[in-house]
């Protein structure tokens, strides 16, 4: 167990059998973010397994796939305003 932002976290020890090509691969690339293979894959699969979107996120993705007119961005009011700030 370990505390996280005042949060207990508990970790829980397990085993699991992968093809060694992708296990190899894995610690290429944990080794490139100068990380460990533990916490690596945790971390990838907290990506997935968490990875749900906010009700404002849904609404605009039903609001693009209902086929709504939306409005077009006007770049030059929108560079305007980013000088203006």
């Amino acid at each position: 167990m370990h505390n996280t932002m005042g949060t207990t976290v508990t970790k829980v020890q397990t085993a699991f059998r992968l093809d060694e090509e992708l296990l190899n691969k894995l610690k290429v690339k944990a080794k490139k973010e100068n990380r460990s293979l533990n916490n690596y894959v945790e971390t990838k699969l907290m990506e997935v397994a968490y990875d749900e979107p906010n009700e404002e996120t849904i609404a605009a993705i039903n609001e693009v796939k209902s086929g709504k007119k939306l409005e077009k961005l006007d770049l030059q009011k929108f560079k305007e305003f980013l000088e203006a700030l």
